[in-house]
């Protein structure tokens, strides 16, 4: 087999079996550096438009934070020392630049030493920014005087963010927040008892309960002991004066937000009895309305237990949901019912209806739209409402024009569309502040236009665009689209009068930066300057490439290869291909174009694009579709399609003689794992497979997965073909496993590659298993993300680019057996 001497040149390790190891390993140096490499500062705009927060990232964690204490309950995972959530991602630094030409950052001054910020709030009049501080065994409330550029803390007391969230939030006028705190007089966290008191018992009297695979739930009484101790919250006004004032607002509070005129405060609250079939999410939930004092206006309303929500995508608990406040009144709420029964299944002319309660909040609920698809949120405008609804089995989505001082009026449809259908997106309304802390609708014309900003996805790749629409009429104007050769996205309109607007400009070479560009004169001016993060790399080749499945359906892949390399000089290189498939019910939308090929060139550790430095030929994202177009379900022929879109991607690079066909491995992550694991079981297309957190056997997701709305018990065919596990004896080629050993991603277990590996390390197949520990379904530690990358370049240096020529090389007569 002809072997070049550019490949040659990137042999670095023996093809020899790959060991166990004990410690943590490290990459070569090309690879190590990719993993280092400074992450770009990710940016905040004040709500005046005016600043921008420049918020830095640290490098990766050392293992030896993802080993501090971690408590599973409910769904969440929580640090008990700090009574947050554990594995947080956090910035260390911040800098404030003004929204101008030629205006420079400055550093914040006072912050503490080390940071973990997180939690980052702009107060509504963009003079201060409240976030918080994690230490080692507590959360500090901060605030930075944006004028003075200097931070400091807030108040001693000890911030409550077990619930998720936001734990603070900004009263209207600016002077204070509204604090999730841990209750001075909480106490000792409970012991767990020596002994068991008696079994864990549940029971079910014959009522259907179907629920996806959660993790991390409760489990028995010494889990709801903790519960209710981390969770317990205290709700307190904290004024920018370091004032505290109670509320006398306690419990397990899962959110606590002010009235837009701030007299008002918006309570919800879990309460026993718990679940552990589900998570918090589902628990009985108290909706009360607080004066700004704290005294009990209202009681809107008392959910109970949600575990039996019907199955299906769009099915949703009975009674109030989505509830929250009307950004454009004083004090008014709206929230949403099922008039399905919650059932997505059940025939229905009309699913859900939306309702305003205006204060005192004890008169009756107005209806203010009757939807004929499920509720999908409300964008609250200067006198109108942008209503969404949505269902799964069409892809449709359709926002509705409606009157909110003419409820019950009949809703005026302003835009329909599929939502798989990208290239005919027609964009989301451009949403700025009023001053108060609420997002409206921008509006034009005296109200009669908005604007809407999209990917601007095309045959051409996305091409970012700002678009404004006539209400009445529903023409629309582009004011603003990408060009080439700048991938250039909308972030903000920063003055609509003068039509400036903010971007985040980059090209395949040139990393992203900010830009002021005035819609007028089609000028843009630069605001920052982040360096390229790895300049060793500008020169790697990256083109987007576009090819056919077998049956017509168009696709698309992005294709990196090594500096310098040249095809016919240097000839076919080994080739990893990375993927993660996706459901369509539409072919049309299945080949339809999701990348730019004027994007910058990103090598991140986390993909198969590192790879393109160790001399193979990288095609990244491969489009994966699996389409069921009218009564037929995408995963109805899932291996099938799953093979045919493996099988053109390695066409095409064959035809483009850059990929040896005989050495190509896959690889993916989650559900491209998954992916992995069926093209080993069912083709000879990949001499290696690598996947990482993935699940393997349906039977154990039995009330869905993915995309995939049928029970077990109402399509067993289709569990059963589309697991890994049910096939292990046909895998006939070298497979590593790696899993994070506290994976609490829904359905992805730690058991399932354990499991997989024990079928396949019986059934005498050639597979390695990697768990990391403290590592969740995402990476993060620097350890971990370093002895992956090691373990992924040994496997693919043995068993890919050093490997033997295979017998189907051998005998390129004999066609590949695709399992069917």
């Amino acid at each position: 087999m002809h072997r070049s001497r550019f490949v040659l040149a990137f042999l670095v390790f023996a093809a020899v079996p790959v060991a166990a190891q004990d410690v943590y390993q490290t990459p070569p140096p090309a690879l190590a550096a990719l993993v280092d490499a400074p992450p770009t500062p990710r940016v905040s705009l004040s709500p005046d438009r005016a600043q921008m927060l420049l918020m830095g990232r640290p490098s990766l964690p050392s293992i030896a934070e993802l080993a501090e204490p971690e408590l599973g309950l409910a769904g969440s995972r929580i640090n008990p020392r700090t009574n947050g959530p554990s594995r947080s991602s956090s910035y260390n630094s911040l800098a404030l630049q003004p929204v101008e030409a030629g205006a420079a950052e400055r550093a914040v001054a006072g912050l503490p030493a080390a940071p973990r910020i997180r939690n980052v709030e702009w107060a509504p009049d963009g003079r201060h920014v409240a976030f918080t501080n994690d230490e080692a065994d507590r959360i500090d409330l901060w605030l930075l005087d944006v004028s003075a550029g200097q931070a400091e803390r807030l108040t001693t007391l000890a911030v409550n963010d077990a619930a998720g969230g936001t734990p603070f939030a900004w009263a209207p006028d600016s002077r204070s927040l509204l604090v999730h705190t841990v209750p001075a007089d909480r106490g000792a966290a409970p012991e767990a008892p020596l002994a068991p008191t008696g079994p864990v018992v549940q029971e079910n009297m014959g009522q259907e309960a179907p629920a996806r695979t959660y993790q991390d739930l409760l489990t028995g009484p010494h889990d709801e002991a903790l519960f209710e101790h981390y969770f317990d919250t205290e709700v307190v006004r904290v004024g920018l004066d370091r004032t505290v004032t109670p509320l006398g607002i306690r419990g397990l509070v899962s959110d606590a937000a002010p009235s837009p005129d701030g007299r008002y405060v918006l309570v919800e609250r879990w309460h026993r009895p718990f679940s552990y079939l589900v998570p918090s999410g589902r628990f009985p939930n108290r909706i009360t309305v607080h004066a700004a004092d704290g005294a009990l206006v209202e009681e809107i309303a008392d959910l109970g237990l949600a575990e039996e929500v019907p199955v299906g995508y769009g099915s949703v608990p009975t009674g109030i949901r989505s509830l929250g406040w009307r950004a454009d009144a004083d004090a008014t709420l709206y929230w949403t019912e099922a008039l399905d029964g919650g059932d997505i299944r059940a025939e229905a002319a009309e699913r859900d209806r939306v309702f305003l309660l205006d204060a005192p909040f004890d008169g009756e609920p107005v209806p203010l739209v009757t939807l004929p698809l499920r509720y999908g949120g409300v964008m609250w405008g200067d006198g109108f409402a942008l209503v969404l609804d949505w269902f799964w089995n069409t892809r449709m989505q359709e926002v509705y024009l409606v009157d909110p001082d003419a409820p019950g009026a009949a809703p005026r449809r302003l835009l329909a569309y599929s939502w798989e259908d990208r290239y005919n997106d027609p964009g989301s309304p451009v949403m700025q502040s009023n001053g108060a802390g609420q997002y409206l609708v921008a509006t034009a014309d005296d109200g009669q236009s908005i604007f809407l900003s999209g990917e601007g996805a095309s045959p051409d790749g996305n091409r970012p665009f700002l678009r404004k629409i006539d209400l009445a009429s529903g023409e629309t104007e582009e004011l603003f689209r990408s060009e080439a050769p700048y991938y250039e996205d909308v972030v903000a309109a920063v003055d609509l009068d003068e039509r400036t607007i903010l971007t985040r400009r980059e090209t395949a070479v040139e990393p992203p930066n900010y830009y002021l560009r005035d819609l007028d004169d089609d000028e843009a001016v630069q605001l920052t300057s982040f360096p390229h993060p790895y300049p060793e790399l500008a020169e790697v080749q990256k083109e987007t490439i576009q090819y056919e499945r077998a049956d017509g359906v168009p696709l698309s892949a992005t294709l990196y290869l090594p500096a310098g390399y040249d095809a016919e000089r240097d000839g076919p290189l080994p080739g990893f291909v990375w993927a993660y498939p996706q459901e369509f019910k539409s072919a049309d939308a299945a080949g339809q174009r999701t990348d730019s090929p004027f994007q910058f060139k990103y090598v991140s550790y986390w993909g198969a694009v590192p790879w393109v430095t160790r001399g193979y030929a990288v095609f990244d994202d491969a489009a994966m579709p699996i389409v069921g177009e009218g009564d037929d379900e995408p995963n109805d022929a899932f291996v099938e399609q799953l093979v045919a879109n493996a099988q053109a991607v390695i066409d095409e690079g064959v035809r483009r003689g850059v990929l040896d066909p005989d050495r190509v491995a896959v690889a993916g992550h989650s559900y491209g794992a998954f992916m992995t694991a069926n093209l080993l079981a069912h083709s000879d297309l990949f001499r290696a497979g690598i996947a990482r957190s993935g699940a393997y056997n349906r039977t154990l997701t039995p009330f869905g997965f993915q995309s995939e709305e049928r029970t077990y018990w109402e399509a067993p065919e289709v569990y059963y073909t589309m697991s890994p596990f049910m096939h292990a004896d046909a895998v006939d080629e070298p497979i590593l496993l790696i899993h994070g050993a506290a994976d609490n991603n829904s359905g992805t277990f730690p058991m399932q590659s354990e499991r997989y590996f024990n079928a396949l390390k019986g059934l005498g197949k050639t597979a390695r298993l990697v768990m990391l520990p403290h590592e969740s379904h995402g990476y993060r530690a620097r350890a971990s993300v370093l002895h992956m990358v090691w373990e992924m370049d040994r496997w693919l240096d043995t068993y890919v680019k050093n490997a033997a020529p295979s017998e189907a090389a051998s005998s390129p007569e004999q066609p590949a057996d695709t399992g069917e």
